[in-house]
């Protein structure tokens, strides 16, 4: 069955992003590339906001608006668009339960991207657009009870080489 969505996860500053860039050109026919931080930016700045050691403290309306952007995505994904989705379970487990809920219907290659901790705090560094030790937290929480098609390492790996590991499982 063809793959109407790909779910990345991982930590903050794990590479998530530069891979899903990746395959966008690799795979054969476009696809959206909408992640969790597009949706942060867009949402009220009181729903999202940041704790000691980069922390993310969500506000009381959050899920609801994350729950209504979920079905928006699925709708594309529903209408046709291959969509690639980059998200940061902070939850781990439940996360993958609530974004699969929203997800119901659709053929989806679910990819852990794992990033050693201390690898991921030195690109939150270069960057310089995070909190200090948001990577660093996050870098197995979010894998925590996580259940994947396919784990990657981007510690180590290029975007390039983990975006053709994926497209072999798309294509």
């Amino acid at each position: 069955m063809a793959v109407d969505v790909i779910v990345l996860n991982g930590g903050s500053s794990s590479g998530k992003t530069s891979i899903g860039r990746c395959l966008q050109e690799l795979l054969p026919r476009p696809w959206l590339l909408l992640g969790v931080d597009g949706l942060i930016d867009v949402a009220p700045p009181s729903l999202v906001s940041y704790g000691p050691q980069g922390t993310v403290v969500l506000g009381d309306q959050w899920r609801a608006l994350e729950a209504a952007w979920s079905r928006g995505v699925a709708a594309m994904a529903g209408a046709g668009a291959g969509v690639i989705i980059d998200d940061v379970f902070l939850d781990g487990a439940i996360s993958q339960r609530r974004t699969s809920d929203h997800l119901e219907g659709l053929e989806v290659l679910w990819v852990g991207v794992r990033c050693a901790a201390e690898v991921a705090a030195a690109r939150e560094r270069e960057r310089g657009d995070r909190p200090a030790g948001m990577a660093a937290g996050q870098a197995e929480t979010v894998h925590h009870g996580v259940a994947y098609d396919l784990v990657l390492d981007s510690s180590s790996a290029s975007p390039e080489d983990c975006a053709r590991l994926i497209a072999a499982r798309v294509t």
